[in-house]
Protein backbone atom coordinates (compact mmCIF):
# COMPACT_ATOMS: atom_id res chain seq x y z
CA UNK A 1 0.00 0.00 0.00
CA UNK A 2 0.88 3.64 -0.11
CA UNK A 3 1.44 6.60 1.68
CA UNK A 4 -1.55 8.07 -0.54
CA UNK A 5 -3.87 5.28 -1.33
CA UNK A 6 -5.62 5.55 -4.84
CA UNK A 7 -9.36 4.73 -4.17
CA UNK A 8 -10.68 1.89 -7.33
CA UNK A 9 -13.44 3.32 -9.41
CA UNK A 10 -16.83 1.56 -7.97
CA UNK A 11 -19.80 2.13 -10.93
CA UNK A 12 -22.66 3.42 -9.69
CA UNK A 13 -24.48 0.63 -10.75
CA UNK A 14 -22.35 -1.42 -8.01
CA UNK A 15 -22.41 0.56 -5.52
CA UNK A 16 -26.41 0.39 -5.56
CA UNK A 17 -25.86 -2.93 -5.96
CA UNK A 18 -23.70 -3.39 -2.43
CA UNK A 19 -26.90 -0.65 -1.29
CA UNK A 20 -29.71 -3.04 -2.02
CA UNK A 21 -27.37 -5.84 -0.04
CA UNK A 22 -27.57 -3.76 2.82
CA UNK A 23 -31.06 -3.22 2.36
CA UNK A 24 -31.94 -7.27 2.09
CA UNK A 25 -30.11 -8.58 5.44
CA UNK A 26 -31.15 -4.93 7.32
CA UNK A 27 -31.24 -4.90 10.45
CA UNK A 28 -28.30 -6.83 10.49
CA UNK A 29 -24.87 -6.00 8.60
CA UNK A 30 -24.28 -7.56 4.81
CA UNK A 31 -20.87 -8.28 3.86
CA UNK A 32 -19.34 -9.59 0.97
CA UNK A 33 -16.26 -8.32 -1.60
CA UNK A 34 -16.18 -6.60 -4.82
CA UNK A 35 -14.39 -8.25 -7.84
CA UNK A 36 -11.39 -6.17 -10.16
CA UNK A 37 -8.89 -7.01 -12.63
CA UNK A 38 -5.73 -7.61 -11.05
CA UNK A 39 -4.10 -3.83 -10.69
CA UNK A 40 -6.79 -2.18 -12.62
CA UNK A 41 -8.21 0.66 -11.41
CA UNK A 42 -11.91 -0.32 -10.88
CA UNK A 43 -14.05 -3.00 -10.00
CA UNK A 44 -16.57 -5.23 -12.24
CA UNK A 45 -18.39 -7.51 -9.75
CA UNK A 46 -20.42 -7.62 -6.45
CA UNK A 47 -19.75 -10.90 -4.94
CA UNK A 48 -22.41 -11.47 -1.55
CA UNK A 49 -21.37 -13.86 1.33
CA UNK A 50 -23.11 -14.66 4.23
CA UNK A 51 -22.91 -12.65 7.63
CA UNK A 52 -21.60 -15.72 10.06
CA UNK A 53 -22.02 -13.44 12.93
CA UNK A 54 -25.61 -14.45 12.87
CA UNK A 55 -23.85 -17.73 15.22
CA UNK A 56 -21.79 -15.65 16.90
CA UNK A 57 -18.41 -16.72 14.68
CA UNK A 58 -16.66 -13.35 15.26
CA UNK A 59 -13.20 -13.89 16.18
CA UNK A 60 -12.69 -10.90 18.25
CA UNK A 61 -16.51 -9.95 19.71
CA UNK A 62 -18.43 -13.18 19.16
CA UNK A 63 -20.56 -11.83 22.19
CA UNK A 64 -21.98 -9.41 19.17
CA UNK A 65 -25.32 -9.63 17.40
CA UNK A 66 -25.09 -9.30 13.54
CA UNK A 67 -26.83 -5.74 14.16
CA UNK A 68 -23.53 -4.90 15.18
CA UNK A 69 -20.92 -7.02 13.54
CA UNK A 70 -20.09 -9.29 10.52
CA UNK A 71 -17.87 -12.13 9.63
CA UNK A 72 -17.46 -14.17 6.63
CA UNK A 73 -18.59 -17.78 6.56
CA UNK A 74 -15.30 -20.50 6.45
CA UNK A 75 -16.39 -20.94 2.69
CA UNK A 76 -17.08 -17.42 1.56
CA UNK A 77 -13.49 -16.85 3.51
CA UNK A 78 -12.21 -19.70 1.60
CA UNK A 79 -13.52 -18.24 -1.82
CA UNK A 80 -12.02 -14.86 -1.18
CA UNK A 81 -8.20 -16.31 -0.36
CA UNK A 82 -8.62 -18.22 -3.11
CA UNK A 83 -9.17 -15.16 -5.62
CA UNK A 84 -6.30 -13.10 -4.98
CA UNK A 85 -4.23 -15.56 -6.45
CA UNK A 86 -6.64 -14.92 -10.13
CA UNK A 87 -6.60 -12.48 -12.39
CA UNK A 88 -10.06 -11.30 -11.62
CA UNK A 89 -8.88 -11.03 -7.62
CA UNK A 90 -10.96 -9.34 -4.50
CA UNK A 91 -10.32 -5.85 -4.35
CA UNK A 92 -12.69 -4.27 -1.85
CA UNK A 93 -14.61 -6.06 1.37
CA UNK A 94 -17.55 -4.23 1.87
CA UNK A 95 -19.97 -4.26 4.88
CA UNK A 96 -22.92 -2.39 6.55
CA UNK A 97 -23.47 -0.63 9.29
CA UNK A 98 -27.60 -0.34 10.27
CA UNK A 99 -26.69 2.89 12.60
CA UNK A 100 -26.63 4.65 9.41
CA UNK A 101 -22.78 5.83 9.74
CA UNK A 102 -20.23 4.68 7.22
CA UNK A 103 -17.19 4.84 9.32
CA UNK A 104 -14.49 2.13 10.13
CA UNK A 105 -14.57 1.05 13.68
CA UNK A 106 -12.09 -0.22 15.95
CA UNK A 107 -13.42 -3.19 15.30
CA UNK A 108 -13.02 -3.43 11.79
CA UNK A 109 -9.84 -1.64 12.07
CA UNK A 110 -8.85 -4.84 14.30
CA UNK A 111 -10.13 -7.65 11.43
CA UNK A 112 -8.89 -5.83 8.88
CA UNK A 113 -5.27 -5.67 10.06
CA UNK A 114 -2.70 -8.18 9.93
CA UNK A 115 -2.38 -9.66 13.14
CA UNK A 116 1.29 -9.31 13.23
CA UNK A 117 0.79 -5.69 13.17
CA UNK A 118 2.50 -5.23 9.88
CA UNK A 119 0.02 -3.67 7.93
CA UNK A 120 -3.67 -4.86 6.13
CA UNK A 121 -4.89 -8.36 6.19
CA UNK A 122 -5.81 -8.81 2.61
CA UNK A 123 -4.75 -6.35 -0.10
CA UNK A 124 -8.24 -4.41 -0.50
CA UNK A 125 -9.80 -1.52 0.26
CA UNK A 126 -12.11 -1.88 2.98
CA UNK A 127 -16.10 0.28 1.69
CA UNK A 128 -18.24 0.56 4.79
CA UNK A 129 -22.24 1.22 3.90
CA UNK A 130 -24.23 3.59 6.49
CA UNK A 131 -28.03 2.22 6.12
CA UNK A 132 -30.57 3.24 8.40
CA UNK A 133 -34.99 2.12 8.48
CA UNK A 134 -35.34 4.19 5.64
CA UNK A 135 -32.20 4.70 3.39
CA UNK A 136 -28.80 3.94 2.55
CA UNK A 137 -27.20 7.22 4.26
CA UNK A 138 -23.70 6.94 3.14
CA UNK A 139 -20.57 4.98 2.03
CA UNK A 140 -16.89 5.36 2.55
CA UNK A 141 -13.79 3.82 1.35
CA UNK A 142 -10.97 2.92 3.49
CA UNK A 143 -7.41 1.66 2.43
CA UNK A 144 -4.44 1.01 4.52
CA UNK A 145 -1.91 3.75 4.64
CA UNK A 146 2.38 2.80 5.31
CA UNK A 147 2.71 6.78 6.28
CA UNK A 148 -0.42 6.46 8.88
CA UNK A 149 0.21 3.10 9.87
CA UNK A 150 -3.29 2.26 9.68
CA UNK A 151 -6.57 2.67 7.51
CA UNK A 152 -8.11 5.85 6.02
CA UNK A 153 -11.07 7.38 4.65
CA UNK A 154 -9.92 7.82 0.59
CA UNK A 155 -13.45 8.15 -0.88
CA UNK A 156 -16.81 9.18 0.16
CA UNK A 157 -20.36 7.85 -1.43
CA UNK A 158 -23.89 9.87 -1.60
CA UNK A 159 -26.65 7.27 -0.28
CA UNK A 160 -29.62 6.18 -2.07
CA UNK A 161 -33.25 5.87 -1.19
CA UNK A 162 -33.31 1.87 -1.02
Amino acid sequence: MSANPTPLEIPRSLLEEVYRAARETFPFECCGWLVGGKGGPSVSVVRKCINAQVAGAHPTTPERGAETAYVFSGADLMDLNRSLDTEEPARIIYHSHPNGQAYLSETDRGVAASPWGDGPAYPVQQLVVGIDAHRVVEAALFDWSDEENGFVEIARFEGAEV
